[in-house]
């Protein structure tokens, strides 16, 4: 970074956004980038007329649903025909009339060459909490045509980093709650300008002692309109309930809706239910993993507010192991079985079955 010039963390902060927009990027490497999702006619009519031959980067998950090959193992890359528009690329790149028009093919998958600029475009879709899907097409000189057409430039190596961003407390303040009027809200936001994640504190736990502990993911649907979809407000109220009455704990509030796919991909994984498939297998249909949450936040928030040991609130003993593997001690596994309806009893049982919660 120079002067006021945006360092590598705040360029994909940047990218993140125009995708959103609708606006392509480019990667320094040698590819112009849309986002299937925000993807127009003018642009992609605009992608045709430079040429070369622009391809549709897709997950495995997607292609599997689509009968397309997968060359390149995580991703595929669908060869974009000279005759399809706008409307075929986002029918590619959504599942949402899948059963109503099943052919979209065949499909032809490019082999030659590499795909890490396809992957770097995928995980910069799945940041920006768009579909998993983008229109990738290579260029000779990415600098100079990111420089003509004032588009932000961002290196491939860094869009797929997995490393954490630093979290940083922002501020606390004493929240009398209904559990307990010993409470306290904590902010920590995330360097990399990605949504911030709260701690609700109740009491004053002893940070030489294990405290009880949940890692809640946020679930708009559930904590606050009450859904009868998922378990999740029951869980929350629960969680917070049992913190009051003992007096002291933790819950952190991650702000991974979804599993990690975002409000928006999570109604559309809603709606894939409605057609008859369960909460996996709609999330596979989207070309998403099982589980994008990134439970190394909860882990970091922990060692932030001075805590080691945890009785962890939880039914996901993936929680315990992800919590053990970031040096975080879990003590006790503290089971939160609540929230079971009729309306539920389908996800409740795909999470037992698929996802190892032990209900």
């Amino acid at each position: 970074m120079t002067g006021f010039s945006p360092d590598i963390t705040e360029r994909l902060a940047r990218a993140r956004a125009d995708l959103r927009l609708g606006v392509p990027v480019v990667l320094d490497d040698g590819a112009v980038v849309l986002a299937a999702e925000t993807l127009d006619a003018d642009r992609l009519a605009h992608l045709r007329m430079l040429g070369g031959a622009p391809v549709l980067a897709i997950t495995s998950w997607r292609a599997a649903t689509l009968k397309a090959r997968a060359y390149d193992g995580d991703l595929a890359r669908i060869i974009l025909p000279s005759d399809v528009g706008l409307s075929w690329v986002r029918s590619v790149a959504d599942p949402a009339d899948d059963l109503r028009a099943p052919m979209k093919g065949p499909l032809r998958s490019a082999r030659d060459g590499g795909a890490d600029l396809h992957r770097a475009a995928i995980a910069l879709t799945k940041a920006a909490r768009l579909l998993p899907a983008a229109l990738v097409l290579q260029l000779d000189d990415p600098v100079g045509f990111a420089r003509a057409h004032d588009l932000t430039l961002v290196p491939a190596a860094a869009a797929v980093d997995t490393a954490l961003s630093p979290l940083h407390p922002v501020i606390s303040a004493r929240l009398p709650l209904d559990v307990s009027e010993a409470g306290r809200l904590h902010i920590f936001r995330p360097a990399d300008g990605a949504e911030e994640h709260y701690a609700v504190e109740i009491g004053q736990p002893d940070r030489s002692l294990p405290v009880l502990s949940r890692l809640h993911s946020a679930c708009f649907t559930g904590d606050l309109l009450g859904s009868l979809k998922c378990d999740c407000g029951p869980q929350l109220r629960g969680a917070l309930a049992q913190m009051g009455t003992e007096g002291a704990g933790v819950l952190l509030y991650l702000n991974q809706e979804g599993r990690g796919i975002g409000l928006a991909n999570k109604m559309r994984a809603y709606s894939l239910q409605d057609q008859g498939f369960d909460t996996v297998e709609a999330n596979h249909r989207l070309g998403f993993e099982d589980d994008e949450r990134d439970f190394r936040i909860g882990a970091e928030i922990l060692k932030k507010m001075g805590f080691s040991a945890v009785r962890l609130l939880t039914n996901n003993p993936a929680k315990v192991t992800r919590m053990e593997s970031c040096g975080i001690s879990v003590v006790e596994r503290v089971p939160l079985k609540v929230g079971e309806n009729r309306h539920n009893i389908g996800y409740l049982a795909t999470k037992a079955a698929k996802s190892g919660h032990l209900l």
